[in-house]
């Protein structure tokens, strides 16, 4: 069933949420019509894959289908999205910012502020999602009679065999939870545990997009796959901490001055206001209190003050931009994808080699033997 095919796959994309917008705009959307272009100039090329992210959805709850989002179309009803007026927004903002000789970071921050303004406008939570949404909208509309597949992955994480197990780059939210938590350093956890986690190791990622190129190359078709895990093999948020416990419990942090790290039970923030309540508790009233003293001193301690100060709205502002995923009740419907897993043979090398069938992990296994694994080996 695999054989060669002309086929060009967009991988590019920050994968920052809060991206400055101009970096955000010029990669996720612009950057996916630059590729299309380009395919299309491609006497040979019989089919363009792009890969977009599941959670182009926002914060939908319920069963997400794999459909297109069309241009100009919105999470939230608001009319008038744009991309061109986007792009005239951003350049009139650096324009601004350049006039009064603004610092790089007063700029970085204004374009951050700027995307995640524009993306909430709208009904996305962050930048990244808003620009991956307008990438999508941008390759549908401008196709022509490309076939196109447009393929969402949830949350990529290390891979389940090849090229080895556990092998993985970059430090994504969930493991730096796991490390931190390891290190002694992470006494509390905000989720809901009930709530579903859709996570994929990333070979089985490589693996769809692979299968995709041969069954729709020619086609001259759009079609959408969710790759990921939530329908077809939930796995709620609890077993994050029950995992976490169970291998770091068993096979301790040696520190730097090479003392073992015990972990214990870790707290769980199970709302928002809980997370605010133990803000409040543990920082915000030292943090007044700081204030106060630093007032009566004549702002002696004014630098560690701003620097309790900043660290404080760092917390808030990552808890902003993460609390979508972490109290995130949709399941990715994967009508397509499944019928995409018929298509390999469940007989001989081809099941062996293009595996992405999310049934077959057990997560247990997965996480404690090769995942952490892999994760303290290659990324810390």
């Amino acid at each position: 069933m695999i054989h060669q095919v002309d086929a060009i796959v967009n991988l590019a994309a920050t994968t920052k949420f809060d991206e400055r917008y101009d970096v955000a705009l010029g990669i996720n959307t612009l950057g996916a019509l630059n590729v299309l272009n380009f395919a299309k100039r491609c006497a040979k090329v019989k089919i363009l894959v792009h890969v977009s992210t599941a959670y182009v959805c926002g914060e939908k709850s319920g069963l997400i289908m794999e459909t297109p989002y069309r241009m100009g179309e919105t999470l939230n009803g608001t009319t008038g999205l744009d991309i061109n007026h986007e792009k005239k927004l951003v350049q009139e903002k650096l324009d601004q910012l350049r006039a009064i000789g603004a610092s790089s970071e007063t700029v970085t921050q204004a374009m951050k502020d700027l995307g995640l303004r524009r993306a909430k406008m709208y009904g996305w939570p962050n930048t990244y999602v808003f620009t991956k949404a307008m990438g999508e909208m941008m390759v549908g509309t401008k196709r022509e009679n490309l076939s196109l597949v447009l393929l969402r992955p949830s949350i990529i994480t290390s891979t389940f065999k090849e090229p080895f197990p556990g092998w993985t780059e970059g430090i994504r939210t969930i493991d730096s939870l796991a490390v931190g938590y390891g290190k002694g350093k992470l006494t509390c956890f905000l989720c809901d545990l009930n709530a579903i986690s859709d996570v994929l190791p990333a070979d089985m990622v490589v693996n769809s997009i692979l299968v995709s190129m041969a069954a729709q190359a020619g086609k001259q078709e759009e079609i959408i796959y969710h790759v990921g895990s939530s329908l077809r093999n939930p796995m709620k948020n609890k077993k994050f901490p029950e995992l976490a416990y169970r291998y770091f419990s068993t096979k301790p942090w040696i520190n730097k001055e090479g003392k073992v790290v015990r972990v214990g039970n870790i707290e769980i923030l199970d709302s928002m206001r809980s997370f605010h309540r133990y803000m409040t508790i543990r920082y915000l009233i030292s943090l007044k209190g700081l204030e106060l003293v630093n007032m009566v001193l004549c702002k002696l301690l004014e630098k560690e003050f701003q620097y309790f100060h900043r660290k404080i709205n760092f917390i808030y502002r990552l808890v902003d931009l993460y609390q979508p995923y972490l109290f995130f009740y949709g399941i990715f419907d994967d009508t397509n994808t499944e019928k995409l897993q018929k298509m390999v043979s469940k007989t001989g090398v081809e099941s062996e080699m293009f595996y992405f069938d999310p049934k077959v992990i057990d997560w247990d296994d997965y996480f404690l033997n090769t995942h952490v694994i892999g994760l303290l080996k290659y990324v810390f």
